[in-house]
This record gives C-alpha cells, sequence and structure tokens, in this order.
C-alpha cells in the first residue's frame, strides 16, 4: 500500500546533496543497472561452471568408456597371441608379434592415457594398482612365453598361465566400470543440480526483479493514477538509493510543487470566480439601470427608481438625488428615497460647500465611513445632519455629463460601511449613467422647445404672409367701402363688394391649407399618395394645368424629410396659384441616387434683382428656404419676368435631417 510519506526522512541523503536536483545522479553502486548486471553475471558464472562440470564429467566419462573397452580387448589380444602361438609351433602363417606388440601399445595406452580419443583410466588408486598387476603380469610372465614357446617351450605353458592374466585384466574392467557408474550417477546428479539450480535461479530472478523494478513501478503507476485523482497529498516511499529511488523522490517533489500549485490555483479561482460573480451582478445592475433610464421620460421619476435600484442593489438605507444651481451656489433635492422631509431640505445640506453631498460635486466622489464625527461650523462642533438622522455611513458621488457637473447622488447607511473599490467603481459608472440620462432629458426637452419655437416661427410667418396680407387687404377694403356708403357712391360700393368676397375667399383657402399642412403625418413609404393628394388638391382649387411624373425606385426618406418636403412643395404650389397666373405647371419627383424635386409653371415669373424678403408676393419663397436649410437639402430658384419659376430641391441620399441637439447648439450659439 502507498502511503503519505516525508521523502526526507524516509531514506538517507545522496552523496551527491550538494549538486542541483536538474543533474543530480545515482552513485553508480547504489544503481539498479549495477545490480542487474552482477545478477547477470553471478547467473552466468554458475550456470557455466555447472555446465563446464558436467562436460569435464562427459569427458571423462569417454575417456573411461574408451579405457572399458581397450582393457576389455586384453583378454581378446591374450586369446589371440595363444592362437597365433599354436599356428608358429604347427609351422602355419601366424601374427604372433603383430599381437604382442599390439597387446603391448594397448597396455602403453592404458598407462598414458590418450586425451585425442579420449582415453584414461580413472585417478583411483585401485585401478591404477590393478593395471600394474596386468602391466607386470604380462610383461614378466605371459610375454616371456609367448616369446620362449615360439622358439623352445610347448605352447601348453602359455595357455596355462593365461587365465590368470584375464582373470586380472577382467578384475580391471570391473574396477573401470564401477569407478564410470559413480560418475554417471555424479554426472546425472550434476544435471539434477543444474535443473533445481536453473529453476530456483529463475525465481530468484523473478522475485529480485519484481522487488527491483516491477513493485517500484507498480507504486509509481498507483502513485501516479492517484496524482491523476488530484490526490496531491500522497508521497511514495524512498527505500532504496537508486533510480527508483531518485524517481520516486522526484515524484514527491513534483507532487510537492503540484500540491502548493493546486492549493493556489484553487484559491485564485475561487477569487476569480467571485470577481466574475461580482461583475456579472454589476454588468446586470448596468444593463438594468441603462434600460431603465431609457424608458424614463420623467427626470423626478428617473432620479427616484434610479435611486430605489442603487439601494436595493448596495442595501442602503437612503439616497437622494440633488443638481446644482450654480448661479446662488446651491444644490436642489431632485429625489429622495428612504429619507425625512427634514433632512430632504435642510438648508445647511442645499449649500454646496457645507455638506458632503456638496463636496461631492468638487471632489468627484466623497465616503464617510462613520458619520459619528463632527462637522465645524465655525466656532462651534455640530454633528452632521445624517447622523441626527440615524444615519453612521455615507457616499456621495458626482453626476457628470458630458456638457459638465449636473448635480450629485448620495446614498446614507445606518450602520457604518466602507465601500470597497470595485463598488465605488460602479456607483461612479452609474451616476455617470444618470447624468446622462438627465442631460438627455434636458436636452430633448430643449429639442422639443425649439422644435415648437421653429414650428410656431413658421406658423407666424405662414400667418403674417398669407392670412395676415388678406386681411389686411380686407381692411383697406372695408374702409374704402365705409367711405363710399358715406357718401352714397352706389358705384364705388358694387365695385369693392366683390374684392371684400374674392377676399374672403382667399383668406378662407389660405386657412383650410394652412390647417391642412399643420396636420399633415406621414411614415415611411407614404410619399407618393400624399404627392399624388397635394397635386390633386392644387388642381381642384384653381384652372391651372398640373402634370405629375414620379420616377425612380430609390429607398424612401425618413418621416421627417417627407413632411419637409411636402411642405416645401405645397408652398410652391401656393405661390403658383397666388402669383404666378401660370396655365401651366409641372411637378417632377425624383428617387434615385439622389433625391430631387422640380416645381417649374410657365406663370409671369419675377426678377430675381427685385427679390426682396419683404415683398408679400415673395414671403413662400422664404419659407421653403427655411424648410429646405432644416432638411440639409438644396433649395434652387430660376426666374425671369414672362418665362416662369423653376424651384428645384435636391436632397443627396447621405444627408440626414440634422439632430436636436445641433440644433439646440445652433440655437445657443446665435444667442
Amino acid at each position: 500500500m502507498l502511503a503519505p510519506t516525508n521523502p526526507d526522512t524516509t531514506a538517507p541523503q545522496p552523496d551527491n546533496a550538494h549538486v542541483p536536483e536538474a543533474v543530480r545522479l545515482t552513485p553508480l553502486r547504489h544503481r539498479l543497472s549495477t545490480r542487474i548486471i552482477l545478477l547477470s553475471f553471478a547467473s552466468l558464472m554458475v550456470v557455466l561452471g555447472m555446465i563446464s562440470g558436467t562436460l569435464y564429467l562427459s569427458w571423462k566419462l569417454e575417456g573411461a568408456g574408451a579405457a572399458i573397452n581397450d582393457a576389455g580387448s586384453l583378454r581378446m589380444r591374450a586369446n589371440r597371441v595363444a592362437i597365433e602361438l599354436t599356428r608358429a609351433q604347427s609351422g602355419s602363417p601366424n601374427d604372433l608379434a603383430g599381437q604382442v606388440a599390439a597387446l603391448d601399445t594397448t597396455l602403453a595406452q592404458l598407462r598414458r592415457g590418450n586425451p585425442a580419443r579420449p582415453l584414461f583410466l580413472p585417478d583411483e588408486p585401485a585401478i591404477q594398482a590393478k593395471l600394474d598387476l596386468v602391466v607386470t603380469d604380462w610383461q614378466q610372465r605371459l610375454k616371456p612365453l609367448a616369446v620362449a614357446t615360439a622358439s623352445t617351450t610347448p605352447a601348453t605353458a602359455y595357455i596355462d598361465a593365461l587365465p590368470v592374466f584375464v582373470n586380472e585384466a577382467d578384475s580391471l574392467v570391473k574396477l573401470i566400470e564401477r569407478d564410470n557408474a559413480s560418475k554417471t550417477d555424479l554426472l546425472r546428479l550434476s544435471q539434477a543440480s543444474l535443473a533445481i539450480i536453473a529453476c530456483v535461479g529463475t525465481v530468484a530472478v523473478i522475485y529480485l526483479l519484481y522487488l527491483w523494478i516491477i513493485l517500484p513501478v507498480l507504486r509509481l503507476q498507483d502513485g501516479l493514477q492517484r496524482m491523476a485523482a488530484r490526490e496531491f497529498s500522497l508521497r511514495l516511499p524512498i527505500a532504496t538509493r537508486d533510480e527508483f529511488g531518485t524517481l520516486n523522490a522526484g515524484f514527491n517533489r513534483m507532487a510537492d510543487e503540484l500540491q502548493e500549485l493546486y492549493q493556489d490555483l484553487a484559491a485564485r479561482v475561487d477569487s476569480k470566480t467571485a470577481e466574475l460573480a461580482r461583475q456579472n451582478r454589476d454588468l446586470e445592475a448596468l444593463y438594468d439601470m441603462t434600460a431603465f433610464l431609457n424608458r424614463a421620460s420623467d427626470a423626478e421619476a428617473m432620479a427616484r427608481g434610479f435611486l430605489e435600484r442603487v439601494m436595493r442593489q448596495f442595501e442602503a438605507d437612503g439616497g437622494t438625488v440633488r443638481v446644482i444651481d450654480a448661479a446662488h451656489g446651491k444644490l436642489h433635492r431632485l429625489a429622495s428615497v428612504g429619507l425625512s422631509d427634514a433632512l430632504a431640505e435642510n438648508s445647511r445640506c442645499s449649500a454646496i460647500h457645507d455638506c458632503h453631498c456638496g463636496a461631492a460635486a468638487e471632489a468627484g466622489m466623497i465616503t464617510v465611513a462613520d458619520l459619528r464625527q463632527f462637522v465645524r461650523q465655525g466656532s462651534e462642533t455640530q454633528e452632521s445632519p445624517c447622523g441626527r438622522e440615524g444615519f453612521r455611513g455615507m457616499a456621495a458621488f458626482r453626476l457628470d455629463s458630458p456638457r459638465g457637473t449636473l448635480g450629485t447622488f448620495t446614498l446614507h447607511f445606518r450602520n457604518p460601511r466602507e465601500l470597497p473599490p470595485s463598488d465605488r467603481q460602479l456607483l461612479q459608472t452609474l451616476a455617470r449613467h444618470l447624468g446622462t440620462a438627465l442631460e438627455h432629458l434636458r436636452l430633448a426637452a430643449s429639442a422639443r422647445q425649439l422644435a415648437v419655437v421653429e414650428e410656431r416661427n413658421l406658423v407666424a410667418q405662414g400667418l403674417h404672409d398669407s392670412i395676415a396680407q388678406g386681411l389686411n387687404f380686407l381692411n383697406l377694403q372695408v374702409q374704402l367701402l365705409g367711405d363710399a356708403v358715406e357718401r352714397n357712391d352706389n358705384a364705388e360700393t358694387r365695385e369693392i363688394v366683390p374684392l371684400l368676397r374674392h377676399g374672403v375667399e382667399e383668406s378662407y383657402q389660405d386657412v383650410r391649407e394652412l390647417l391642412h399642412n399643420f396636420r399633415s403625418r406621414l411614415t415611411t413609404g407614404d410619399m407618393r399618395p400624399a404627392v399624388e393628394d397635394t397635386v390633386a388638391r392644387f388642381r381642384r382649387q384653381c384652372r391651372t394645368d398640373a402634370r405629375l411624373t414620379i420616377e425612380g425606385s430609390g429607398p424612401p426618406l425618413q418621416p421627417e424629410q417627407q413632411l419637409q418636403v411636402l411642405f416645401i412643395l405645397q408652398e410652391a404650389l401656393s405661390n403658383v396659384r397666388k402669383h404666378a397666373m401660370a396655365e401651366h405647371v409641372t411637378i417632377s419627383l425624383t428617387q434615385g441616387r439622389d433625391f430631387q424635386l422640380v416645381v417649374q409653371d410657365d406663370g409671369e415669373g419675377f426678377d430675381p434683382s427685385e427679390f426682396d424678403g419683404q415683398d408679400s408676393a415673395h414671403v413662400g419663397l422664404h419659407i421653403m428656404q427655411e424648410r429646405a436649410s432644416r432638411l440639409g437639402a438644396t433649395l434652387t430658384i430660376d426666374a425671369r419676368p414672362g418665362a416662369g419659376v423653376r424651384v428645384a430641391l435636391s436632397l443627396p441620399r447621405g444627408e440626414t435631417m440634422p439632430h436636436p441637439d445641433e440644433l439646440l447648439a445652433a440655437q445657443e450659439s446665435s444667442q
């Protein structure tokens, strides 16, 4: 089993402890390879010794076997000598000398041995003594009888002495066989021992290899698996100083580093997770606040909703939004939540330099963790108004906008509280959002006011240049009518009455046209029907022939652009009806890459050099010029006396209506 252990206390320190870990090596005498080589060499020596012993015994047995053959041949050769001796006495051909020489040679080989065959007698004394008896008996008794018998002695003497020699030779053979049998048993014992040693050695080698290699590898494998399962407290025992001991020490060092890294990583992951959670909350708060500020249309409701959301986000007990009155150095309450009316309207809180809220307008941010301090005023020290209200902490932030500082908003806490930097940054961001939203409300109100002023200006111009002139004409005719009535001048009266009727009809038509223009509303894509209705109404109002052509399939203009174009067309046709005395008028509208409107008549025209802005005949041209300027288009008027008038409006497709902020800035710069 593997247990967490300390590698520094399990094994002695290596001899090269002063060497850096990256280059430290296992000493040669402690290496696993050294032990394996020594074990292999010892096994080889044992095996080679056993094999050499068996080979030596086999060689001895082979030599003894040859000696048994030669010793056994002594009897045969002694009998052949007797046979050859008998032939020699009978006078028959014989090989007596050859047989005697062969027997001498055999005895000499038995005594000397012959390694080449191999042939040699065992080194036993009894065998050597028996060989000496056999050689002596042959040399001293049988061989002389054989030689003497060949000449004078009868063969019977040799034959009578032969059995003793044969018995001695048999005894020698038996001794050799007995020794050979013992060596054969020894060979078999050696072979059995070799087999036993091989088995035991194999088991021993396997066991040692298991202890030296397999078991450390299994421990290391189990350690790696447990390390993969994040059991970083695991330590491997260092029981040896070989390569596996070094490897286990390295594993333990790796485990130490991984444990430290994992603990640090876990702490960092927890920190990052908390940071991401906080950032997600901040993003949700910013998104919710931005959506709310974009929906709100009233400054007080916007400020109150802002406070409610911020107080809920930061667990505040009260809050207020104040706007700056730079002219009087005051802070006026716009909205408050969780504060009493007395505190919200406190005179000290309304002075910029007498409270923390005012200081935040200059410093950008003021946070007080504990309001149980005192605020010095003159020679007296008084408790903070917020402190008297029961609040012990506060945080004030400046409301900034692109045009400057608008005011401050403040959070009040009934318990002392220190805001972390992340919360302060979020509150500052929310303050900028509120300041920008309040500024947008102000700009939108100013833009709406400017639009109303401009429309009123156009209405006033229209009334002055059309109805007012007509009423002035009617007033003059009424005065003339009164004078004629006083003089009883019926002829002049009859002349004035039609003029009055005509003037009233013209004024009525002007009023209807103005009302129709004011009520005109367009959406994207409604340009063509509105133009056709305008031209049709012109045809009904006068006898002038009007021709309308609409060409192109470009994208439609914006609704506000369409409305201004329609007003310009109505004004141009109104001028044709009132002043041109034309028989024909052509209206051409082209929606291609650029938008173009052309109104051309064949009326009386006028001299552009005599153009005067105060001329009632040309007031409509002023109105068209102003609308074209609002549209961002170019209005060209070509006129010649007796040759009619050509009014051309050109609007590049990339142009858009000016933003209300631009109109407001233009108005402020002009003022």
